[in-house]
């Protein structure tokens, strides 16, 4: 009974984080402005390594976690560096 509802919560989980990632790349397509396409970038990493949690957590395999924490070093290093281009026009002081 428990593991069927734990399977059934990451399942809806999966469908619900897929569904954020089409709504965040409509933003990042989208956004009209330049700020707008960087929160879409920013919500599109968070959900993609959500969606590998969950997909590791399915299926017990550590991969998915090491991946999960690459992707969210990469996506914070990348988030910092479009925020500053943004902010001051160049990356490297």
């Amino acid at each position: 009974m428990t593991s069927l509802m734990l399977a059934l919560a990451i399942t809806a989980s999966q469908i619900l984080l897929g569904l954020a990632m089409a709504c965040a790349a409509f933003r990042m397509l989208r956004g009209p402005r330049a700020q707008d396409r960087v929160l879409g970038l920013d919500t599109l990493y968070l959900t993609a390594m959500l969606l590998l949690l969950t997909y590791g957590i399915q299926t017990g395999r550590t991969l998915y976690f090491e991946a999960a924490l690459v992707i969210a070093l990469l996506g914070f290093v990348g988030t910092v560096a479009l925020g500053k281009f943004l902010m001051r026009g160049e990356v490297i002081e």
